[in-house]
């Protein structure tokens, strides 16, 4: 098989792979735009002659969309952010410095990732429940402010830097604070992408903790409150779409914006 061939053929399955993801986004665009004659039609419409636009003004009328999008923002933006102040930190300590029962406290750490959190949820529930914080922003915040991944992730990223570069920040009076602000903090720019991107996704798109730690409209996220709006309005599915497109966009920028830092890191990360 020549090397043309190999090409042509490795750029055909990305093709498919491509539509085959591309292809369902496509139609809920779409099913977001039709009006309920297009939804309700024995055939399938694949772009509507006349796109309602108007879909997403009634969905906000319909629910307090503009409510739950504030709410994950807020959420996922504080945890977010955490995860890129507190994660590097620890991971430059695992990473360059040495104290008892190191080992044994990182192994601790990975633990973690092998707990599901729907075993850490009743636990959870009843420390939020006693601390009043249910219902609230700080109940859905603060249980998530650090994770083992990022620590992981930060710590992996971080090992490989020349010691060197420490020791004579030390030789030249820097403190421990201004070597990890000035030395070692730049260096990971690639890693803090993912780690951010990552984690702004992924509490973006929970839904779990908050339909257990919330009982309020006011307080609900975007994912439980658009499953509310489809079980209260399972009719109305090309709402329901529109919904899920303005879920959708926030990440879907995210990525854009991020995505020179994100697929170095993921490169680096990978080689290190």
């Amino acid at each position: 098989m020549t090397a043309r061939t190999s090409r042509a053929i490795a750029y055909l399955l990305l093709t498919i792979a491509s539509l085959i993801t591309i292809v369902p986004l496509v139609y809920m665009v779409s099913l977001s735009l039709q009006t309920e004659a297009e939804m309700l039609s024995a055939e399938s419409v694949l772009w509507p002659d006349s796109p309602q636009w108007g879909n997403y003004t009634t969905l906000f009328e319909e629910a307090p969309f503009g409510n739950f999008i504030i709410n994950s923002l807020v959420v996922a933006g504080a945890i977010a952010v955490s995860h890129l102040i507190f994660d590097p930190l620890v991971g430059y300590v695992f990473a360059k410095f040495d104290f008892p029962f190191k080992n044994t406290l990182f192994i601790a750490i990975l633990a973690t990732l092998m707990i599901p959190l729907f075993v850490r949820m009743i636990p959870l529930y009843v420390m939020m429940s006693d601390l009043g914080w249910l219902d609230s922003y700080q109940g859905l915040i603060v249980p998530f402010l650090m994770d083992g991944f990022g620590i992981f992730l930060m710590r992996q990223f971080i090992q490989p830097i020349p010691d060197d570069l420490i020791h004579a920040a030390r030789v030249d009076g820097a403190n421990e604070f201004t070597i990890y602000w000035r030395i070692i903090l730049p260096q990971c720019k690639p890693a803090l992408a993912v780690l951010g991107l990552f984690t702004f996704v992924f509490q973006w798109n929970e839904f779990l903790w908050p339909l257990v730690a919330t009982t309020s409209e006011k307080m609900r996220t975007i994912p439980v409150g658009l499953t509310q709006f489809s079980q209260e309005q399972f009719q109305l599915w090309h709402l329901t779409a529109a919904g899920s497109v303005i879920m959708f966009v926030p990440t879907a920028l995210l990525l854009i914006f991020s995505q020179r830092y994100f697929v170095r890191g993921i490169t680096l990360t990978g080689l290190k």
